[in-house]
């Protein structure tokens, strides 16, 4: 028998559920998963229509899981637990099993690696004990379950109220939407549309997520006059006259909820039917007992996971009869205010729980609170284990026991810990600060910890959940509790912890100096605790990065200096000491990380086979502990030095491996940013500027750190200047300023930063600035530090001289810069092909800028160049190799005014074209029509000479006509045409006869009646 206000029959949406069982035919019939994100407002009919979709999928072979509505306090992965517990429940253990044992095939040195799922439901044993990194193995091994699940018939994944996800559950559902690419899995996702108000972190979620092929996004709209007509003749099991139909649609516009709800009322024209949707909802229930209505009351307030309340925790809340208490609930049943469900019941609609629980008194408010969350101290198997703390939690927040709402947090937190959900726990967490002065045995609340530890722990939550301002906000306070003079152990380990979490983040947002945390962390930290070998390793990682050789001018006071302190090691000493520290210590992360760091300074300062190997050591550690972060930074690294070594195709395969490993485990936000960085300036050096501002645009997208936002953006500002982008370089610019020179230390932000400001300045042909921000570069960095990137400097600094060459004197001392680049192109160690080809370019540009017009100067800037071009045909570089070929044209022109440039020339217009460096093709055509070059079709810019010269000249007699009409002396004409004066007044006297023209002045006014100029 149908409950009364609950329509029987389906009521429109027919084309949304067509298209929803389209899509989970296609992935159960090969195409690949798919994605369908379905919004409307509340009760717009999201729930029935899913409903519908699950009783017609064939087989049945539907898992749900909803978010769980608890205020602030988001409990972590609560729909996908459900989805996990019903899989086993439907499938046994078996399927866990098959991934326990797969995972000990794929790493025999980790063989509990699936067991990660233990995490999240206890009833597959002890979770693994290690926890680096653990978070992406976790979002792998759910991704193979659903994929052996769905098999080849198929699996359909419920979401619903997505609009109450925690972090960990948007972060895992996007993980699956980014690789479900070819398992037979629809995942269904619904949301409240009227509840993503501006900031809700779903709205820009939304817009991310539509982006991806595989992702469909759906909204409900209400329903229209005739269905909403047809709704409620199915509620009342009659047709509506035309005037209650019209009423009805007027009050309740289309929402099938409320439609539901008026038509069960009688009288629709009546005057004294409810406005508000809130009102409209508890209207429904005034034919209730009081004695009923204190039941929903109670149900309210209990019923936190989709509207769902468990039959024994309300019968121990309500404190009624057996009698009494089944006669309220067979009441509201009957009006269909709850429904059965399982061993509980749920309401009709969330927004009816909303309504109910939104009418109670504030005392009554608090008291349900407090009696529910004694309730789950009495009946804790009353709601599945996960969600445990986190209601108990929200309970006692709610009923104001600060005391109990303090430990309720603190089990919620090491809950959300054990779970990798670290936004989560850094919520809780900061819960338990907020009432520990109000709480006096805090401390035994917390098994033992003190308040520093307890910030030092949030500090640690916020660092890995990627919120670096709120970690430093954290140490800052943690900091100030403990006195810089303290000399018990205890205080000198959290002083340490919480200074080495705050160089951690502050090295991430560079707010200044990072270093100086860790200095001083390494300084108070004793030696014999398990964490002195990871300051070291992070504090070798930052010195390799920096300009000082070490650190010792950092270090605090004398007397909180250890007599066997390393402060005043270099970086690859530190990375040395930190592998020797970290393995007698037993800590294999803080060692693969420290071989990573000595075998990149190896690599740095020239020894590069050496530094390979040990590198790989470090990789070969990572890759047993099953760190990705480490991995993809190893890579990384690596690959950086292939590059600047000219091996751009194995640094492409290095990367490729790199960025795949993040894909596949969901760690693109965390490390993708440094592996993407790299990808970028590879395809840079490579020519394809199209695909390094794509690779940077999608890394940005990925919410990088500060720093690493900085090395991103310095690559698309060079990338969009050679593609001629000078808006978009700008754009870009935007967060690059001159403090990155004068308030950083780390020594590449400076450089890529100066290297992309320079080229920037020189393109806008504000030569003043570039030269003064020339001048501060070479003056503040230390190019012998990092090479590679330093010849980059040097050679934009150089191309800078070159343009500004010949212009009139004024500004900063181009003079003194350009010596200054001369001494550093003498000097600079030069490492493998591509550094040789830079110091090679450097010598021609500052030939070119020398300002020698005498043939000697000419022939000289003429010989650098062709070294130049001989030293980049070495080197898979095609548009530095272009540029030289364009500037040795330009040179040999100069000094033999008969010089065959045209094939250089056409290759050149050639290869920029192919590469869209708009720029370098412009050029190239603009020296091809001086010297009267024909260049083939096919350029962006067609053919350089004009097609069929006006009045039977010739190409080179309109090239000259059009210099007379510009004012050009014979002189004039020769220099800008690389021939003769002689020759130049020949061409006159020939145009002037052809023309019919007295003199020059009346030959500029027939170049413009010829559209010459």
């Amino acid at each position: 028998m149908t409950p009364v206000g609950s329509s029987p029959v389906f009521i429109g949406r027919q084309q949304e559920l067509r298209m929803l069982l389209d899509h989970a035919h296609s992935a159960r019939s090969g195409a690949g998963a798919a994605t369908i994100l379905v919004g409307g407002d509340a009760g717009v009919g999201k729930t029935r229509l899913i409903a519908e979709l699950t009783d017609r999928v064939a087989g049945g072979r539907v898992v749900a899981g909803g978010c769980l509505e608890l205020g602030v306090d988001g409990l972590p992965f609560a729909p996908f637990v459900a989805v996990l517990r019903q899989i086993l429940r439907d499938h046994g253990r078996g399927v866990f099993d098959a991934l326990a044992q797969r995972g000990a095939a794929d790493n025999a040195h980790r063989p509990l690696a699936a067991q990660e799922l233990a995490r999240l439901l206890p009833e597959l044993g002890p979770p693994p004990e290690d926890r680096r990194e653990a978070r992406g193995l976790l979002f792998e091994q759910v991704l193979r379950l659903l994929t052996a699940v769905a098999g080849d018939d198929g699996l359909t994944v419920v979401i619903e109220d997505l609009h109450w996800a925690d972090t960990a559950t948007r972060d895992l559902l996007v993980f699956l939407l980014r690789n479900l690419d070819t398992a037979a899995v629809l995942i269904v996702a619904t949301y409240r549309s009227d509840d993503l108000h501006r900031g809700h972190p779903l709205r820009r979620l939304l817009l991310e997520l539509e982006r991806l092929p595989s992702v469909t996004r759906l909204e409900l709209e209400p329903l229209g006059p005739e269905e909403a007509a047809e709704q409620a003749a199915a509620v009342r099991g009659c047709e509506l006259a035309p005037d209650e139909a019209a009423a009805l649609f007027d009050r309740t516009g289309g929402n099938p909820l409320f439609v539901e709800s008026l038509a069960g009322q009688s009288g629709f024209l009546g005057a004294g039917l409810p406005e508000r949707p809130r009102e409209l909802l508890l209207a429904s229930l005034d034919g209730l007992d009081e004695a009923h209505r204190d039941v929903l009351r109670v149900a309210s307030i209990g019923a936190v996971s989709a509207a769902h309340i468990e039959h024994d925790l309300l019968a121990h809340v309500a404190g009624l009869t057996d009698n009494d208490l089944t006669a309220a609930l067979r009441a509201l049943v009957d009006a269909n205010v709850l429904r059965v469900d399982g061993t509980g019941y749920r309401f009709r609609h969330a927004l009816l729980r909303e309504a109910v629980h939104d009418e109670l008194l504030p005392g009554q408010h608090t008291r349900l609170h407090l009696r529910f969350a004694e309730a789950l101290d009495a009946l804790p198997q009353a709601v599945p284990f996960h969600r445990l703390a986190a209601e108990q939690a929200h309970h006692y927040y709610s009923g104001h026991d600060l005391a109990r709402a303090l430990s309720a947090a603190w089990w919620a937190a090491v809950r959300a810990s054990e779970t990798l959900a670290f936004a989560e726990e850094l919520r809780m967490l900061e819960r338990v600060l907020e009432y520990w002065e109000r709480v006096p045995d805090a401390v035994e609340r917390v098994e033992g910890h003190g308040h520093p530890q307890i910030v030092a722990r949030a500090a640690a939550a916020a660092l890995e959940s990627g919120d670096f301002f709120r970690a430093r906000a954290l140490c800052d306070a943690g900091l100030a509790e403990i006195p810089g003079d303290a000399d018990d152990e205890r205080s000198r380990v959290d002083r340490a912890v919480l200074l080495r979490r705050r160089g951690q983040a502050r090295t991430q947002i560079s707010d200044g100096d990072g270093v100086a945390d860790l200095v001083e962390a390494m300084a108070v930290h004793p030696s014999h605790d398990p964490g002195y070998g990871f300051v070291l390793s992070l504090l070798a990682r930052e010195a390799m990065l920096h300009q000082e050789d070490s650190f010792a001018a950092r270090q605090p006071a004398a007397d909180r200096i250890r007599g066997d302190s390393p402060i005043g090691l270099s970086a690859t000493e530190l990375a040395a000491e930190a592998i020797r520290c970290s393995h007698e210590g037993g800590d294999t992360c803080a060692e693969s990380d420290a071989l990573l760091t000595l075998g990149t300074c190896r690599m740095n300062e020239g020894e590069f086979e050496e530094g390979r190997a040990i590198l790989e050591r470090g990789l070969e550690l990572a890759k047993r502990l099953q760190d990705p972060s480490l991995e993809s930074r190893g890579m990384a690294n690596l690959a950086h030095y292939m590059r600047e070594r000219g091996m751009h195709e194995e640094a492409l395969l290095q990367l490729g491996a790199a960025m795949d490993r993040l894909r596949e485990l969901g760690l693109m936000s965390a490390s993708g940013p440094f592996v993407a960085l790299n990808i970028a300036e590879t395809r840079f050096d490579m020519g394809d500027l199209a695909g390094s501002r794509e690779k940077v645009r999608a890394s940005l997208a990925w919410s990088p750190s500060p720093a690493h936002r900085v090395y991103l953006t310095t690559v698309d500002v060079r990338a969009a200047l050679a593609q001629g982008d000078v808006a978009g370089a700008r754009r870009g610019a935007a967060d690059l300023g001159p403090d990155r020179l004068s308030g950083n230390s780390r020594i590449h932000t400076m450089q890529l930063s100066a290297a992309a400001l320079i080229d920037l300045h020189t393109a806008e042909r504000d030569f003043a600035r570039a030269l003064e921000l020339a001048g501060l570069a070479l003056a503040r960095i230390d190019f012998d530090r990092s090479p590679g990137y330093g010849w980059v400097v040097l050679d934009r600094i150089a191309e800078t001289l070159r343009q500004a060459a010949g212009l009139p004197a004024g500004g900063p001392d181009a003079t003194g810069v350009r010596a200054a680049v001369a001494g550093f192109a003498e000097r600079l160690r030069i490492d493998g092909p591509v550094q040789s080809a830079f110091q090679a370019t450097v010598r021609a540009r500052l030939a070119s800028s020398a300002g020698d017009p005498s043939p000697d100067g000419a022939a000289d800037a003429a010989a650098a160049w062709s070294a130049a071009v001989e030293a980049w045909n070495e080197v898979a570089m095609p548009l530095h190799r272009a540029e030289a070929l364009l500037l040795a044209a330009e040179s040999s022109l100069a000094a033999d005014r008969g010089a065959q440039v045209g094939d250089p020339l056409r290759e050149v217009a050639k290869r920029a074209a192919e590469h869209g460096a708009a720029v370098l093709e412009g050029r190239a055509r603009e020296l091809a029509r001086r010297a009267g070059v024909a260049l083939d079709d096919g350029g962006s810019g067609g053919g350089t000479a004009p097609a069929g010269p006006p009045a039977g000249l010739t190409p080179r007699e309109a090239e000259v006509l059009r210099l007379l009409a510009r004012g050009h002396t014979n002189a004039g004409i020769a220099e800008e045409l690389f021939i003769a004066p002689k020759t130049a007044s020949v061409h006159v006297s020939h145009i002037l006869a052809k023309l019919d023209l007295p003199n020059r002045a009346s030959a500029g006014a027939r170049a413009h009646e010829l559209g010459l100029v």
